[in-house]
């Protein structure tokens, strides 16, 4: 019978890359996660790992292995969400992986709500952008992720894992009510020389809000990069930029701005995704149901003013 922890040590290293990155992830040393699998090949009886410079590489016979690995894997956790649905209440622990934006404003509201119906769940929140989440949430690091999804740049959904569309969020022009950057455009293209507050470029917002300001014609000036959108929204407020922002955060943050429509409504998509095996385990399903609940709840400050 061979060894699932073993197995796992190769499926991680076809995820991670190197050694050290797996040892990294599973709190071992490089050598110990090297004797791992020299063992799971003497228990195999086939090479898995070729060597190629300084680092190794998945063999065919390996890489035949590690799917059958994802099934193995994605069985069990089939199994824990099957007994953990014939127990009375929900309860453990999740572990949630999300952005700072959904952090902030959903958060909060969905602890409170998970508390009062399902008290013996708790609820571990770790911030972490989308490609790191999901390198997390297969290796099992993090149990459900929350994600964004914007227009134009479609993200994917990962073999091995389940998604779910929370609700469309409302992408808005923010500029200040005061100061030299107040006047209302006509268009994006008259904000060429505006200073700008946007996310770093590789980002999804970030490569949006860029792509955004390239079809009306010009390079943003970015003058703060950062993926905070409260100070995007606090430079704004006090008249050193204009922004773009979401609607989640136009409700509660943005007084002191002017929101304003953008051509064609662009919306990013929140959604939630957990691994295959996963998404019937009942604190699965009590946490989806109650961001759901909460997003929809929500009611964003929608401006009255338009861009062309």
């Amino acid at each position: 019978m061979l060894n699932v922890a073993r197995l796992r040590i190769l499926r991680e290293l076809h995820l991670r890359g190197t050694l050290a990155q797996v040892a990294q992830a599973l709190s071992y040393t490089p050598s110990a996660i090297s004797q791992q699998l020299s063992m799971l090949e003497r228990e195999t009886g086939v090479q898995l790992l070729e060597h190629v410079g300084r680092r190794v590489r998945l063999t065919d016979d390996a890489l035949t292995l590690v799917a059958h690995t994802e099934a193995v894997l994605a069985q069990l956790e089939q199994a824990e969400s099957d007994l953990a649905a014939a127990q009375p209440a929900v309860h453990g622990t999740l572990r949630l992986a999300s952005f700072q934006t959904v952090v902030l404003e959903i958060a909060p509201r969905v602890l409170t709500l998970l508390e009062q119906s399902h008290p013996a769940l708790e609820v571990e929140i770790t911030m972490r952008e989308v490609d790191a989440a999901f390198s997390g949430l297969l290796s099992g690091l993090f149990d459900v992720i929350l994600g964004e999804e914007y227009p134009g740049l479609p993200d994917p959904v990962r073999e091995g894992t389940d998604r779910t569309d929370l609700a469309p969020d409302p992408l808005y022009l923010a500029v200040p009510s005061h100061g030299p950057w107040a006047a209302r455009p006509g268009t994006i293209a008259e904000l060429a020389s505006t200073p700008w507050a946007l996310d770093p470029p590789g980002s999804a917002s970030g490569d949006w809000a860029r792509a955004m300001c390239r079809s009306a014609g010009f390079e943003p000036r970015v003058r703060f990069e950062g993926p905070d959108p409260l100070l995007h929204a606090h430079l704004v407020r006090t008249g050193h930029a204009v922004a773009f922002v979401p609607a989640l955060i136009a409700t509660d943050h943005l007084e002191g701005t002017q929101l304003i429509e953008l051509p064609g409504r662009p919306e990013r998509i929140l959604y939630t995704a957990v691994r295959a095996g996963r998404a019937g385990h009942p604190a699965v399903r009590a946490l989806r149901e109650a961001l759901a609940h909460n997003v929809a709840e929500r009611q964003p400050r929608r401006p009255t003013l338009s861009v062309n």
